[in-house]
């Protein structure tokens, strides 16, 4: 009897020194504060969320909120490049503290990251050149040999087109011009979010979203952080609950769902 208290009073401390160490490792809200800095992953291909312009600065909705973080902690922004591929990996290799840009929420990526709190909700649907949104309007009609499906790779539109589209045409294109291929009739549809395919219709005449409100698969978007690091994702929840509160994400949302840029 008294071995076995003796093994559970060690096990006990045990498990108290473990956790204890766990809570003193080092936090990326440590880091940032330290280093006076925000490493920021974005793809910078997506507007209205994430673009690189011809003169090397970046712009749209999660730009201008991640500029609006690191103000929050007094640091400047690093941006840090990178591409739907390679953003979980680059999160987990800790090339940067968060990453942004129009990311949706998914199981796949939650297993090796923490997203942060829901942004917005947003599903997929068709964007088609508005002559033929008659003949886009379900996954049934899309999924068929004759139609020219094209996706950027490596995201969350191309998983949606490989599982319920296996019978399409899928063809890959840079998200920056992939919108000029259905225009010139090189491509016929493109599954994408419905935030961007309205922003796509706005911004060039000829392009429509089919059925914004009614969406072929149910998504949310959100902020991919550290997986692990509790005390920096409370922060930035924290930061983005009061940004709504305080109406500083709706304005964010509005300079661009509302005025489309060039």
């Amino acid at each position: 009897m008294k071995n076995m208290k003796h093994s559970a009073t060690a096990a006990l401390l045990f498990g108290l020194s473990g956790f204890a160490q766990a809570q003193e490792l080092p936090s990326h809200l440590d880091k940032v504060l330290q280093e006076g800095q925000l490493a920021v992953c974005t793809t910078g291909d997506y507007k209205p969320y994430s673009f690189l312009r011809e003169d090397g600065e970046y712009e749209g909705i999660d730009i201008e909120l991640a500029r609006s973080l690191a103000r929050s902690l007094g640091v400047k922004v690093q941006w840090v490049p990178s591409t739907w591929k390679t953003l979980v990996p680059d999160m987990v290799a800790e090339k940067c503290d968060i990453a942004v840009g129009g990311i949706s929420v998914t199981l796949e990526r939650q297993k090796k990251v923490f997203f942060s709190s829901t942004l917005d909700v947003d599903g997929k649907i068709p964007l088609a050149r508005c002559e033929d949104v008659a003949l886009y309007q379900t996954i049934e009609q899309i999924n068929k040999p004759s139609v020219r499906l094209i996706e950027p790779a490596g995201g969350t539109n191309e998983a949606f087109a490989r599982a319920f589209l296996p019978n399409a045409q899928l063809a890959f294109h840079d998200n920056k011009t992939i919108f000029q291929e259905l225009l010139d009739k090189k491509a016929d549809v493109m599954i994408t979010e419905a935030s961007e395919a309205l922003y796509q219709q706005k911004r060039l005449p000829g392009l429509c979203a089919i059925n914004p409100t009614q969406s072929l698969q149910y998504g949310e978007k959100a902020y991919l952080l550290p997986r692990g690091d509790v005390a920096w994702k409370s922060y930035v929840d924290q930061w983005l609950h009061l940004s709504k509160a305080t109406g500083a994400y709706q304005k964010a949302v509005g300079n661009w769902l509302a005025v489309p840029g060039q």
